[in-house]
């Protein structure tokens, strides 16, 4: 499976393309930011983060985009930029047809290190750790792009798999039921008329 993470920022937007399966190594394939300058208006920034984003699947066609879920701060300025870029990743992903997943930090922290209260240090090291990688990527949002993704592959996959199977079974119970090949046909009564 491959994943995009991405972590949502109108001036750093994070993405991280992760290789791997539940129980297996996993593999770096590309990690980096999508920048804006704070200079240009909004809308044409929300439009780079956009076409960033769309270069990005497209590049590296990933199964899943898992993109970091929204969360109070204090600064509602942060907040508001953080969830308009949080949706146009959400758009750049479904008009491609691609799973998406949201994953909370605190989600996050406890995939990756196993304490959901983890500081970004702690968190960092693991994303190293698990990607056996050199250095951690820089800026923070890089990594935490690829926490993301880590998260999505440990613990998305897993639930996109039960999903699926609820559905089909949510289908199979709708579908009308037809007589087994196998099964006898009802008994007829046959009037013969002379």
């Amino acid at each position: 499976m491959r994943v995009l993470g991405i972590d949502p920022g109108l001036t750093r937007c994070g993405v991280g393309v992760v290789d791997g399966s539940v129980g297996r190594p996993l593999t770096l394939v590309d990690v980096g930011v999508v920048r804006t300058s704070s200079s240009l208006p909004i809308a044409e920034r929300l439009v780079t983060i956009e076409k960033g984003l769309d270069a990005w699947i497209e590049e590296h066609r990933p199964d899943a985009v898992a993109v970091e879920r929204v969360f109070a701060r204090s600064d509602s300025s942060t907040i508001m930029g953080t969830a308009q870029a949080s949706g146009i990743a959400l758009v750049v992903a479904a008009r491609r047809g691609l799973p998406i997943a949201m994953h909370t930090p605190s989600e996050v922290k406890a995939a990756v290190s196993g304490n959901g209260r983890a500081d970004k240090a702690q968190v960092g090291a693991m994303v190293v750790r698990i990607l056996r990688l050199a250095e951690l990527p820089k800026p923070a949002d890089a990594a935490d792009a690829l926490a993301l993704a880590i998260t999505h592959v440990w613990r998305g996959s897993a639930s996109t798999r039960l999903e699926a199977a609820a559905a089909q079974a949510r289908a199979q119970q709708r579908a009308p039921r037809r007589p087994s090949p196998t099964s006898t046909p009802p008994s007829t009564t046959h009037v013969r008329t002379r």
